[in-house]
């Protein structure tokens, strides 16, 4: 473990999954430890980036989540201070935060991605509706863990909606409902992990089915037909590539009736804890938490 030199185990920061990275960062931190790996925390909201150099860490592992830790923000401090980081770079994570750019990008590579339009205090609601059907989902554009989300059933719904999506970001999207399944596609390396399911016991997987309930239903295997799972593992990794993404991440979709897929967004720091499903995909795939992390550590860069 000596190769690794000093790591450094980027947790908390300042964005609203806070608490979720703590738990992340503590789960890692753990394992790097319990494996011999000479590994200390280091929390962006209680210390300076200088400390970053002055405390001479030779790689990071960044088990931050939101902004100012998945933004791409980060990553542009590390690259300055030469400190090799997991995931992906600064172009990269900054596309991946933003699910209207990411849209964008995808629907001109042909990736297919729920239809949207982008919500104002003065946008014609009722036409929203009449072009996107219902449900719809509202969702700040830049925030993860489903924070500030709704899931809108009439019109009258939407201004409220869009009031509680704004809080946390002033880009807000209204997106078209797929309805018939929830899948998410985790990536490591140059390998697709298989596929998970998703079956939450309410109306569909948010904050509280990710992190706080213990019923939620996690499939894997997934379900999916081998050659349907293999086509749709093959569109996930391309529409990673696609943004520029590298070393891990996770990418979340839904299946319409006929089984096509449509991609949600694309997770460049996922979540590491006990509920994560990125852990869950390379259990599946024969891995245990403690492999998982070092294989993310090894790939560690810069720019």
């Amino acid at each position: 473990m000596m190769q690794f030199g000093k790591v450094g185990v980027l947790m908390g920061g300042r964005s609203d999954e806070r608490e979720i990275s703590l738990l992340s960062g503590a789960r890692v931190l753990a394992s790097l430890r319990e494996q011999g790996v000479d590994a200390h925390p280091f929390d962006p909201a209680e210390q300076d980036f200088g400390d970053l150099m002055a405390q001479g860490f030779d790689r990071v592992m960044i088990a931050l989540h939101g902004r100012f830790g998945e933004d791409g923000t980060i990553q542009g401090v590390l690259d300055w201070l030469g400190i090799p980081y997991t995931g992906s770079g600064v172009m990269a994570s900054a596309l991946a935060m933003d699910k209207w750019r990411t849209k964008m990008i995808w629907q001109t590579a042909g990736i297919p991605t729920p239809d949207y339009a982008i919500l104002q205090a003065d946008s014609d609601f009722d036409a929203i509706v009449e072009r996107l059907g219902l449900p719809i989902f509202v969702k700040p554009a830049r925030e993860g863990s489903s924070i500030g989300m709704t899931r809108v059933t009439g019109a009258a719904e939407l201004p409220a909606a869009w009031e509680n999506a704004a809080q946390f970001d002033s880009l807000v999207l209204a997106e078209q409902c797929i309805e018939h399944g929830e899948y998410t596609c985790s990536i490591l390396g140059d390998r697709t992990l298989p596929m998970i399911r998703l079956l939450p016991k309410q109306a569909y997987y948010d904050y509280e089915a990710k992190y706080l309930r213990d019923d939620t239903e996690y499939r894997v295997p997934c379900g999916l037909s081998a050659e349907m799972e293999a086509e749709i593992q093959a569109i996930a990794k391309r529409a990673f590539d696609i943004l520029g993404c590298r070393g891990w991440g996770r990418l979340d979709l839904m299946l319409d009736a006929q089984g096509k897929p449509y991609f949600l967004e694309a997770n460049t720091a996922p979540g590491m804890t006990d509920h994560s499903l990125v852990p869950m995909a390379a259990r599946a795939a024969g891995m245990n938490f403690d492999e998982l992390v070092m294989a993310i550590l090894e790939q560690a860069r810069v720019g």
